[in-house]
């Protein structure tokens, strides 16, 4: 018998809504952010014939040994980024679900070096493999510092973070997640009671771009396309404006529906629907939701179910990209 959604440490968020707008839940579904499991158990549970659970974190797949065995050949573990999901399996899918950004399990462990609340090595990659935040953090100049903390975290006050980093590791190399967030809260008022801290902006964009996570976001919805059969479902859960505008855009324009021209962009053509938005507008979680797990209050779910017109490669250029999302422009 399989174990109970309940046995999860993580809580899926949105779960419900997607299994609602879905419905009914079969054949074969690829959840591209396995973590610890939630979606695919829910999943599953709903109906589901079978689960690919991608995940580039290794650790995710030696955690749910207890657990996955129970699935059988139910369960297909696929360790691997959702950017390449379209390679993971050789027939069309009925559904894809993509849970964005760094998991509360992730966040827990402290010595993954995710959270600002948890002193541990200034590690973030998800991958275990390559650039480190603390590498990024040592070697960056500062305006390159800058541009990831104002372009991939929102940050008003970048330059001025970018500048005590750079004068900070001058004396003493940032290895710690502890001295970070000391650093960026020195440079930031005093937060009152209820806002975020103070280190919140800044540690998403060193994590995002640690991860690639916008290019690998994009190369994922495009994966998605091609890799979902007519009438498959691609579902995707947000957590912050920016991988939530690109989603939204990638979506609207494979729907056919970004909009017309006016003077200062010119109309696009129109093109077969490659999506159908179901509903057309992100679907936010519910007061009881948010009241049970505090991390879905900010999450937005979109929802499209494929067509059977031909997958196109996505307008980058239209999809609202900051400037600077990737490393691979960084000087380091």
């Amino acid at each position: 018998m399989a174990p109970s959604q309940d046995a999860a440490p993580h809580v899926p968020v949105l779960l419900d809504p997607i299994l609602s707008a879905c419905a009914p839940i079969s054949g074969t579904w690829l959840d591209g952010t396995f973590g610890a499991g939630g979606y695919t158990r829910g999943l599953l549970a709903a109906g589901a014939d079978r689960v690919i659970a991608v995940d580039q974190d290794p650790m995710v797949f030696e955690m749910a040994q207890d657990w996955a065995a129970a699935y059988g050949d139910r369960l297909v573990p696929q360790p691997g980024n959702f950017a390449d999901l379209d390679t993971y399996w050789d027939t069309p899918l009925d559904g894809i679900v993509l849970d964005l950004g760094v998991s509360s399990m992730q966040l827990d462990q402290a010595e993954r070096g995710f959270s600002f609340l948890r002193d541990g090595p200034l590690d973030m990659r998800m991958s275990q493999d390559g650039i480190s935040a603390a590498d990024l953090v040592a070697e960056a100049d500062e305006d390159t510092l800058a541009d990831i903390l104002f372009h991939l975290g929102e940050e008003r006050a970048a330059r001025r973070i970018a500048r005590a980093v750079v004068k900070d590791r001058a004396d003493a190399p940032i290895t710690r997640t502890g001295q970070l967030a000391e650093i960026v809260a020195s440079c930031l008022p005093r937060a009152k009671p209820g806002q975020s801290h103070p280190a919140t902006r800044s540690f998403q964009a060193i994590r995002i771009a640690v991860n690639d996570e916008l290019g690998a976001l994009v190369s994922g919805l495009e994966a998605a396309e091609r890799a979902l059969g007519p009438g498959g479902w691609l579902a995707v859960v947000t957590f912050h404006s920016l991988e939530d505008r690109v989603a939204k855009r990638f979506l609207q324009a494979a729907a056919g529906s970004s909009g017309g021209g006016n003077r200062y962009a010119p109309e696009v053509a129109a093109t077969a629907a490659r999506f159908v938005l179901k509903p057309r507008k992100a679907i936010a979680p519910t007061q009881a939701e948010v009241a049970a797990n505090p991390r879905a209050r900010s999450a937005r779910l979109r929802v499209g179910q494929r067509t059977d017109a031909p997958a196109q490669a996505a307008d980058r250029a239209a999809l609202g990209l900051p400037k600077f999302y990737s490393l691979s422009e960084a000087s380091i």
